[in-house]
């Protein structure tokens, strides 16, 4: 085309399999015209040619692709994150107009967005932030959708975005997020979460396999039993899929020729950094990020293999007993996973003062998404009786399921730990448990420690203000310290 004719109202650059099946998407919904671009031209016409029913109108620079977007034009950008993104959207500010709108649907960190935000509205132009979840199945059929950016840009891309995104119930899973990063922090902590719950399902593997000597195809049997219930979700439906699969090569399970060596690309790890940074225990997303460290450690791993220890064999006299408390001890982990991922939403949201509201964020992970999961719907339900939760587990739908399980949650951890078998999401979970209840936890002799080797103070039960103990001389003896 000439490059003149403004008749798209979306385009989308970088066409890799993500923007590809994203394109695609978009070109399916009644209303949208899609204009595309790749800085491989090649890309753009493989695409125009094997999807000619899209309709697609292909770009040779930018110049021309803005010329193809009608006013005000809006272009998503699904390129892999860092440099190469800040290079699309310096192209793109350079040919686009105030009022415009640019979209990041990469996986960028969070901080990243915030900067980009402010660099771009400067120009007059709209910078949104839109995390979208649900791999390449997802983009091309309907993802969960996690948009940022300002109120008026949500005002062109949400009928957009809506027309796109999965469908739960009879809702579109997406929503506008909040403002500058809101939809990439949120992203993130949905990515955490997911590292969590496949954690939590290898280690509910690892030791009904381990305890049962039941084969991967027998297993794959009781994760689908599970999916019939309240664990029903996509992660337990694939878990059931991967462990009935049988390797074409050698006959044997896949799952046992798979190098146990798990990859990560990144939203973990920031997740448990941002976390950190926010004083937000997310103990179970970052005993899983640790998981797959140690998995990918081989020479470590080897060197200790003749560490002394037990050797893996628990002593299971009902095996369906077993199973029974493993599920449990899945569902309450599962929850906590939850609990501290939402809890470092509103901790997020705090800090940068986000109008993020949680039971929506729920309802929109409920299809699309990695984690959707039946029971979402319970956590929008929580949050809609009690929008100021102060913690996700004390809902009284979570804590009676806590209640319920967690017996079994102990036994499984105690038997794991008699066992010699790792479970560290499955532990940390519980002892996350035990500290949130606990009436009183030893962080008072740490405090003791830090007054008496760094003189950093203390507050006391039994009065005001702020204390200091002389320990170099009369250990009876009390200083008070001035806050002010």
């Amino acid at each position: 085309m000439s490059g003149t004719e403004a008749q798209a109202n979306i385009g989308v650059v970088g066409l890799a399999v993500m923007g590809s099946n994203l394109a695609r998407n978009l070109a399916s919904r009644e209303g949208n015209t899609v204009a595309i671009f790749n800085r491989s031209h090649e890309k753009t016409e493989a695409l125009v040619e094997e999807h000619p029913e899209a309709g697609f109108l292909p770009a040779t620079s930018y110049e021309e692709f803005a010329a193809t977007l009608s006013k005000p034009r809006t272009a998503i950008i699904m390129v892999k994150a860092g440099a190469g993104t800040d290079a699309v959207i310096d192209e793109l500010v350079r040919v686009f107009e105030p009022g415009d709108i640019i979209v990041d649907g990469g996986n960028a960190l969070f901080t990243d967005t915030i900067r980009r935000e402010k660099a771009v509205r400067e120009t007059g132009i709209n910078f949104v932030g839109a995390g979208i979840s649900g791999g390449e199945e997802g983009a091309l059929n309907g993802p969960s959708i996690m948009p940022g950016g300002s109120d008026e840009s949500w005002v062109t891309l949400g009928p957009i975005l809506k027309s796109i995104a999965a469908v739960a119930e009879g809702e579109p899973c997406v929503t506008h997020v909040g403002h500058d990063g809101a939809g990439h922090f949120v992203k993130m902590i949905h990515n955490g979460i997911e590292y969590a719950d496949m954690q939590l399902i290898a280690e509910a593997y690892d030791l009904i396999r381990k305890g049962t000597g039941k084969t991967p195809a027998e297993i794959a049997d009781i994760f689908a039993e599970w999916n019939r219930g309240e664990l029903e979700s996509y992660l337990i439906e694939i878990t059931a899929e991967v462990l009935r699969q049988t390797d074409a090569a050698t006959g044997r399970p896949l799952v046992d020729v798979i190098l146990d060596q798990a990859g990560a690309k990144g939203t973990g790890a920031w997740t448990v950094q941002t976390a950190l940074d926010l004083g937000v225990p997310v103990s179970g997303i970052a005993e899983a990020v640790f998981a797959r460290s140690l998995s990918s450690k081989p020479a470590q791993r080897a060197a200790a293999a003749d560490l002394p220890g037990p050797d893996e064999t628990l002593d299971i006299h009902d095996a369906d007993a077993f199973v029974e408390d493993v599920r449990q001890a899945l569902y309450a982990s599962k929850i906590i996973a939850y609990s501290q991922g939402f809890d470092a939403i509103v901790a997020g949201a705090e800090q940068y003062g986000w109008d993020i509201k949680k039971g929506d964020i729920a309802a929109i992970w409920r299809g699309g998404c990695i984690i959707r999961a039946q029971f979402l719907n319970r956590i929008t339900e929580a949050y809609a009786a009690d929008p100021g939760l102060v913690a996700l587990v004390t809902a009284p739908y979570f804590a009676d399921a806590v209640a319920r399980t967690q017996q079994a949650w102990r036994r499984v951890v105690v038997a794991a730990t008699e066992a010699g078998i790792p479970a560290p999401a499955f532990a940390s979970s519980l002892a996350y448990y035990d500290g949130l209840r606990a009436d009183r936890l030893p962080a008072a002799l740490v405090q003791g420690q830090r007054d008496f080797f760094g003189a950093h103070t203390y507050k006391r039960i039994d009065r005001e203000g702020t204390f200091h103990t002389l320990w170099s001389g009369d250990r009876s003896e009390v200083e008070a310290v001035d806050t002010h």
